[in-house]
């Protein structure tokens, strides 16, 4: 069949041949109708998609059967599976269904899809429907009432929360808001006021009009925890909570079990009328709320989230009275019969783990593995699987890490990649400082005991080798001194009694003959090594050369010496600049900025001169050579043997 269909006529023939195949239960029937039309330019999947659609609402029509219509979806899902139309259709019939039918049938037909979650999560299915369902759910939600249908809302959410993976961020609540539309309303008209005394022992406890107010107000508290981190509210929040609190610790509860097995009923709302409320404070399961509230509020007012505000912050008093509170939360739910340790343990462990939850929300919600622990058989197969050695070197070049060869090797080797950066690390700088290094050795010249020769550190080679290497990290010009006159044991001995005359300190006699003398040739040395020292640096300025001292280049070329080597690097003066390290932009920017490549070249030429360390001619010929840039390497060698032949 060559020509193109119409839709509307494919879609009559698909519905006729759906309500056969539906009818006898045969997919197959419908799957060589499909194949008739394969080879043509028509658009199967649309009006087959509307065909299903259309026997649905013939279904509903009728007489609506829960079980047929679940029956229903599964030939959808067969032939989604068998390719014959899009993946979304399963969930678009769905929302077709509780569209049309009512909040009862809606929740015997929602237990189909509960039964088909690991349906949904098939990769088939997974990436088009998960938006539907998201949509189907939140819109069974709208219609139902969060008090009277609060099992089956439960039962929603249970869904999602089973369907989407934990790092899914439409079902978090990530910025941390509160549900501030869950208002409780009580009575405000104290001439009703009726006044309930309770007795516990001694102790009185009067349940008026001004109780009912504050148990009741506790509840804004609960529903918007941020107030208290007002001044003004704080104080009535402590002062209500104390008052509900104490009035607990004097009520005791005495609780008798049942012989009967009675099912205790759920209550997402109480009641709020003051008639009740003595009875309520009699109540375990009223009780236990109330203190889960305080305990859920004191764990969010000290603890640190990420979309706070940063002025919601307690003060060091105010933590102390919540965790004294909390510690008198936890004894109430001890003493609250059946079962009170327990139950507080639970509690306890529950809140715990609800503190790892929001450090996992802190750290924006990573991706949660599960990893299986593997049997010997598995680790076999993976290894017989295992890659080739060059894709794994591959792979990791690609995520910009290094393999080793070695698991502990490669651990270590990518902590810092870049080894330059990771040699400049502070950690690595184990110079010790001249004060604690020369500690020992200035005690010795200090004691008034004689020290041997063998046990005289100034006098031990291995010693005074560490000691010349910390000096000349610490201060180079040290070893400019004359080693004839001054001997090295000598020479040491002088900076041991300036480290130990600048000591604050310092104990040595400064008085004594011995000790200026020490100063006075210490200083004599100290002023020959400098005007050495400043010699060599106007040695270097002339391009001074000597056979105990390495010729030091001179960055200030003359223009014209540099013109001879710039128009050879013309040509290929953008190789020299990825070289020396300039990104494209910048490449870019000196064409932009130079008419012509002569005025490109001089420009990356003077800049490289002007602000790298090591810019000289030896290190440009090197450079120039690795890059195969001849005849600009020949113009550096002839002007380095140029400058040479003149000195």
């Amino acid at each position: 069949m060559a020509k193109i269909m119409n839709f509307d006529l494919l879609r009559t023939e698909f519905k006729e041949i759906l309500t056969e195949a539906f009818a006898a239960n045969k997919i197959e029937l419908l799957e060589n109708k499909v194949k008739l039309y394969k080879n043509t330019d028509s658009d199967i999947k649309s009006p087959l998609d509307q065909a299903f659609r259309d026997l649905l609402l013939e279904l509903l029509t009728k007489e609506v059967n829960v079980t047929t219509l679940k029956t229903y979806i599964d030939f959808s899902i067969e032939s989604c599976r068998r390719h014959l139309d899009t993946s979304t259709l399963p969930v678009v019939l769905l929302g077709d269904i509780f569209d049309i039918l009512t909040l009862d049938m809606c929740q015997q037909m929602f237990t189909f899809v509960e039964e088909n979650v690991q349906v949904w999560k098939e990769e088939l299915f997974f990436t088009g429907c998960k938006n539907n369902l998201l949509r189907l759910c939140n819109d069974l939600l709208r219609r139902l009432s969060r008090t009277t249908a609060t099992v089956f809302c439960g039962k929603i959410l249970l869904f999602l929360a089973k369907f989407f993976p934990f790092s899914e961020r439409s079902g978090l609540n990530i910025v941390s808001e509160f549900n501030l539309e869950n208002i409780t309303e009580y009575g405000t008209d104290s001439t009703e006021d009726t006044v309930t005394e309770i007795k516990s022992g001694d102790t009185k406890h009067v349940i008026d009009f001004s109780f009912y107010c504050k148990f009741w107000q506790l509840q804004d508290f609960f529903r918007n925890p941020n107030q208290c981190y007002d001044k003004v509210q704080w104080k009535v929040f402590c002062s209500h909570s104390m008052s509900i609190l104490n009035t607990f610790h004097g009520i005791k509860l005495d609780y008798i079990t049942s012989g009967q097995n009675s099912n205790v009923g759920y209550f997402a709302k109480y009641l709020t009328s003051q008639k009740l409320l003595d009875l309520q404070l009699h109540d375990v399961s009223f009780r236990r709320s109330v203190l889960l509230q305080f305990l859920i509020v004191f764990q969010y007012l000290p603890s640190s989230v990420k979309f706070k505000s940063d002025s919601y912050e307690l003060k060091t008093d105010q933590k102390e009275w919540i965790q004294s509170a909390t510690e008198k939360v936890y004894n109430l739910l001890k003493e609250t019969p059946p079962d009170g340790e327990r139950f507080a343990e639970i509690i306890k462990n529950i809140l715990k783990r609800e503190e790892l939850w929001n450090v996992w929300k802190n750290d924006g919600c990573p991706e949660i593995k599960k990893f299986l622990p593997q049997n010997d058989s598995d680790l076999k197969v993976r290894s017989d699987k295992a890659h080739l050695l060059g894709d794994i070197i591959q792979q990791s070049k690609e995520q910009g890490k290094f393999y080793m060869g070695s698991g502990e090797l490669t651990k270590l080797w990518n902590y810092c990649p870049n080894n330059l950066e990771a040699c400049k690390g502070k950690e690595r700088d184990f110079l010790p400082s001249l004060e604690d290094f020369f500690a020992e050795a200035v005690a010795q010249m200090e004691s008034q005991t004689p020290i041997r020769d063998e046990d005289n550190l100034l006098k031990d080679s291995n010693f005074d080798w560490r000691a010349l290497r910390l000096l000349a990290r610490r201060s180079p010009y040290f070893f400019s001194i004359n080693l004839q006159n001054n001997p090295l044991p000598k020479y040491l001995e002088m900076m041991v009694n300036k480290i130990a005359h600048e000591k604050p300190d310092k104990n040595v006699d400064e008085n004594s003959q011995e000790a200026r003398e020490n100063e006075q040739e210490m200083e004599e040395n100290i002023n020959l090594t400098e005007n050495a020292a400043e010699d060599l640096k106007q040695d270097a300025s002339e391009d001074f050369v000597d056979d105990n001292n390495p010729r030091r280049e001179n960055k200030h070329i003359s223009e014209e010496r540099l013109e001879v080597i710039i128009e050879k690097i013309a040509p290929e003066w953008e190789k020299l600049a990825v070289k020396l390290g300039y990104k494209e932009d910048e490449i870019d920017w000196f064409k932009n900025a130079n008419p012509t490549r002569i005025d490109q070249a001089k420009n990356i030429i003077h800049l490289w001169f002007e602000d790298d360390e090591d810019a000289n001619l030896d290190n440009l010929l090197y450079i120039l050579e690795g890059l195969d840039m001849q005849e600009a390497a020949e113009a550096v060698k002839s002007e380095i043997s140029n400058s040479a032949d003149a000195i």
